[in-house]
Formats: structure tokens, sequence, C-alpha cells
């Protein structure tokens, strides 16, 4: 059996041979092709934690701001539910003059892509002084 380089030898003007890659372009492409689609997944993976951490922050913030303002803490958490991720879980406490809102939400990769991988979770965490009067 034989079998033919992936380079071929084709007679020029001058009687030498000039070597040609026939093929290597493909070659390179089936390599890379997967490496650019791994980086464009990481990269949405990142952006997915990014948002997720945002709307946690956020959660938090508007979670403390209703508790200060005097409302109950079932209402805060509602709230951050409400604001937050889905998956988000919520801890209220206060001590003293000020309240203290933590929240902690699962990170999900886009389209599902990462379900078999444990999950990652993100936290925020607020605090507000409560008002006078509250």
């Amino acid at each position: 059996m034989q079998t033919q380089p992936a380079w071929t030898l084709h007679g020029g003007e001058d009687g030498r041979g000039v070597a040609t890659e026939v093929g290597a372009v493909t070659a390179e492409a089936a390599v890379v092709l997967p490496v650019l689609a791994l980086i464009t997944v990481g990269l949405a993976w990142l952006v997915t934690i990014g948002v997720t951490h945002v709307r946690v922050v956020d959660a938090a913030r508007e979670a403390a701001r209703v508790v200060a303002r005097g409302e109950t803490t079932a209402a805060g958490s509602a709230l951050a539910r409400r604001v937050g991720p889905v998956g988000t879980r919520v801890v209220v406490t206060g001590d003293g003059g000020a309240i203290v809102v933590t929240v902690t939400a699962p990170v999900r990769g886009p389209g599902g892509l990462f379900s078999f991988l444990p999950g990652l979770d993100v936290h925020a965490q607020a605090v507000a002084a409560k008002e006078p009067g509250s």
C-alpha cells in the first residue's frame, strides 16, 4: 500500500519541481474552528456570569432599601426574588440600625451548555441604614 505525501511536486519551466501544499488549508481550518468555538462558548459563559452578578447586586440593593424603609422582611425577600435571576436565595438580617441583605443565585450556562458541570453561585450583600420611624 502506497501513501501519498501531503504535498506534491509539479514541474516548472526550468525543470525543477515546485512543492504545493494541497489540502493544508482544510487541515488547518479543521484544527482552528473547534478552538474558536470553545473560545466563543467560554466568552458567552463569562458574560452570563457577569449579567447574573449584576442582577444579584441589584436584587440585594433593592431588598435592603425596601426593608430599611419599614417594609417587612418578607416583602424585601419577595422583591429580591423578583429582581434576581431564577433560583435566587435571600437572607435578610437586621442588627441595630442596619439592614443586611445577602442574595445568592446559581449561574446557568448559556443555552444549558454547561448543565453537566457543577453549578456556580454568585453572591452579593447590601447594607442599608434603617430610616427613622420605621
